[in-house]
C-alpha cells in the first residue's frame, strides 16, 4: 500500500485525534475545552511537511527510541554495525527508521486503529525480521491508549514508542509555563551529543527533581545537566509503585494530562531543538513549542545490561508487548 492516509477517531465528549500510516503517526488531538476546540499536539500542514521535518512529530519511533552509542551493539558475540544518523551514533532506528516508513492499516473503527509493519532481517542494521503492530485506541473518558506488539526471527533490541510533542495551551508559542510532575527518583546524565554515562543518578543531584509539579521554566538552563542538552532531554526510572507516570497542567490550569505506561523509564524532551520545524499555520515552530513525553527503555539500554529495568532484548519465542496512555482531563 502506496498511499498514504488521515484518519480520525472521535469519542462522546467530542474529543478528536486523527492519525496517518505514514510512520503510523499520531497527526491532531483536539478536545473541547469550554466553547474553544483546543489543538494539543504540534504538527505540520502537509504530509511534505512531515517528511521534510527531523522532529519526529508524533511519530511510532523504532526498531530502536532514542540513542545507540557508536551505532552498533553485540549479541551472543556477533557484532552488528547499526546505521548511524546522529553523528557516530543511532537516533530512533537510524535513517530509514519506522517513522519514515508506510505502516499497513489493519482495522479501524470510530474509536481504535491498528497498523503494522514488517522490517526486514538487517534493516538499519538490526538483526531478525520484525512484525510489529501499533495500536491507537480513543476512549470515551479521554484517553487515547496506544499498544505495541511485536515478534522477531532473531535476537534483536525493540524500544517503541511515540513522539507526540504535546502543548496544552493550545497553538501558543511555547510550553515554559506548563507544569510538569514525572513520578522517578533517578534519572540519566548524558553527554554532549546525548549518550547517558554508567550510572543513574538521583533526581536530587544536578536540580533534575520532578516529583512534585514544576513549571518548566523554572531554573530551566541553570542547572549543569539541562546546560548540556539546552533544557530538559533525559530519561527518568520511573517508580513503578507509583500508577501515573507523569503529569503535564497546561498553563491556564484548564487542561491536566495524565501519562501511564509499562515501560519502565520515561524521555522527557522540552523540544530544545524545534526551531524552524514547520506547523500547521505555514510558519515555523520555535524552541520549546512543545514537550515529549517518551516512554520507553533507558536510551542506549543494550550496553548496559545491568541497569534495574527488564531487557530491551526480544528473542524468538517472546512477544514484545508495550504500553502507553495518555489521558486528558478538562479543569472548567
Amino acid at each position: 500500500m502506496s498511499v498514504k492516509h488521515i484518519i480520525t477517531l472521535t469519542n462522546r465528549q467530542g474529543m478528536q485525534i486523527k492519525l496517518s500510516n505514514w510512520g503510523a503517526t499520531w497527526l491532531s488531538c483536539i478536545i473541547p475545552v469550554g466553547e474553544e476546540k483546543r489543538e494539543l499536539l504540534l504538527g505540520c500542514q502537509s504530509f511534505e511537511q512531515y517528511q521534510q521535518q527531523d522532529a519526529y512529530l508524533g511519530a511510532t519511533i523504532g526498531r530502536y527510541a532514542n540513542r545507540i552509542a557508536n551505532a552498533q551493539i553485540d549479541i551472543a558475540g556477533k557484532h552488528y554495525q547499526l546505521t548511524a544518523n546522529q553523528g557516530v551514533n543511532q537516533l530512533h532506528g537510524g535513517k530509514q527508521g519506522f517513522d519514515k516508513q508506510l505502516w499497513k492499516i489493519e482495522s479501524q473503527s470510530n474509536q481504535q486503529i491498528v497498523f503494522s509493519l514488517i522490517s526486514p532481517d538487517g534493516d538499519q542494521g538490526y538483526p531478525g525480521e520484525l512484525k510489529v503492530t501499533a495500536s491507537y485506541t480513543l476512549t470515551d473518558d479521554n484517553q487515547v491508549n496506544i499498544e505495541y506488539y511485536a515478534n522477531t526471527s532473531k535476537c534483536t533490541p525493540v524500544n517503541l514508542t511515540n513522539h507526540a510533542y504535546f502543548n496544552l495551551d493550545g497553538e501558543t508559542e511555547n510550553i515554559l509555563a506548563h507544569s510538569l510532575k514525572v513520578n522517578a527518583d533517578y534519572y540519566l546524565p548524558v553527554d554532549a551529543t546525548g549518550i547517558p554515562g554508567n550510572d543513574l543518578v538521583n533526581v536530587t543531584e544536578g536540580d533534575m527533581d520532578l516529583r512534585q509539579l514544576r513549571v518548566i521554566a523554572n531554573n530551566l538552563l541553570t542547572s549543569s545537566a539541562r546546560k548540556i542538552t539546552g533544557g530538559y532531554d533525559h530519561a527518568y526510572l520511573l517508580d513503578k509503585s507509583k500508577s501515573v507516570a507523569a503529569q503535564l497542567v497546561s498553563s491556564d490550569k484548564k487542561v491536566t494530562m495524565d501519562v501511564t505506561t509499562s515501560y519502565p523509564a520515561l524521555q522527557v524532551y522540552t523540544g530544545n531543538f524545534l526551531a524552524h520545524t514547520p506547523n500547521r499555520h505555514n510558519g515555523q515552530y520555535a524552541n520549546f513549542a512543545g514537550v515529549a513525553l517518551e516512554a520507553q527503555f533507558l536510551p542506549d539500554s543494550p550496553h548496559h545490561p545491568t541497569w534495574p529495568q527488564p531487557s530491551c532484548f526480544l528473542e524468538p519465542e517472546q512477544t514484545y508487548h508495550q504500553q502507553i496512555c495518555y489521558q486528558f482531563f478538562i479543569n472548567q
